[in-house]
């Protein structure tokens, strides 16, 4: 496992990678890996010769009162994950490596980043393809991995690079769920035992919008409705979001028509959670 701090490492690392005639692959991440980002290296590692993982906790996407300071960072750790699920190389740089002086170039994705958690965090994904579109040129891979539980980011990320004409593929791999269904995320580990009991109900309320969609119902209000049931039995549970979203333009779609998304967002105690899934109701 090839350990990189600073640009130029990485850079070196990946020329010769190049040299040799591999294909990059790269996995962008905060750290605090998990079994989800092991699943998006293993995707890498089929798909690619060599794979680089980043792990930089970007301040420029967090927000005044967000978790930035205590972020976990468990280096050690995921640097073994990363080897152990198929990774060549590691990326951790510092902030100050990342911005050595006050950032002034900033990029910047109209109407994709206005709904949903663009509503509560802005600055957010100004942040989030910023350092992006800087880890791309940094890394230069082949193909960069995503996973579905940040489908917005996703979405931004794949029209990003299309608008911006990268020479860089965008695979989105599928959501790594618990046993009960919660969405695996690095911040799963702030709940406390009886909100871990908790939280699995925001699975079951997309599940239950999966169901209506099975049965016919294009109400998207209906659909809402039901699924706002399923999560009032969960008192605790503050919901910032429930939306039906076509899938690629984010815009509300009532009837329901199409490839669509289906998005929560809330907070249980602290912490807050996202989900999702897509829905292809022309096949239904």
């Amino acid at each position: 496992m090839q350990i990189a701090r600073t640009i130029s490492e990485i850079r070196k690392y990946v020329a010769q990678a190049r040299a040799a005639g591999k294909t990059v692959g790269f996995v962008p991440t905060m750290g605090a890996l998990h079994a989800g980002h092991a699943s998006l290296i293993e995707a890498a590692a089929k798909r690619c010769d060599y794979v680089v993982a980043s792990l930089f906790v970007n301040p420029t996407q967090f927000g005044p009162g967000e978790d930035f300071e205590k972020y976990p960072r468990p280096f050690e750790k995921d640097a073994h994950l990363c080897e152990s699920h198929g990774g060549h190389a590691v990326f951790a740089p510092s902030a100050d490596e990342m911005y050595p002086r006050k950032n002034l170039t900033w990029v910047t994705v109209d109407k994709l980043t206005e709904p949903l958690c663009g509503q509560s965090r802005p600055g957010h994904f100004r942040g989030v393809t910023t350092v992006c579109t800087k880890l791309f040129n940094i890394v230069g891979a082949d193909v960069a991995f995503f996973g579905q539980k940040d489908a917005q980011q996703a979405i931004v990320i794949r029209r990003m690079v299309a608008d911006l004409n990268m020479p860089l593929e965008i695979v989105v791999c599928p959501t790594v769920r618990e046993p009960d269904g919660l969405a695996m995320s690095s911040r799963n580990q702030y709940l406390s035992p009886q909100e871990r009991k908790e939280a699995p109900v925001i699975y079951r309320s997309l599940q239950r919008c999966a169901e209506l969609l099975d049965a016919g119902e294009r109400d998207a209000a209906k659909i809402v409705e039901e699924m706002q049931k399923v999560l009032g039995q969960t008192p605790a549970l503050r919901t910032e979001y429930v939306s039906i979203l076509d899938a690629e333009s984010l815009e509300r779609c009532d009837p329901i028509r199409g490839r669509i998304l289906v998005a929560f967002a809330g907070r249980l105690g602290s912490t807050r959670l996202i989900d999702n899934i897509m829905v292809d109701t022309t096949a239904k």
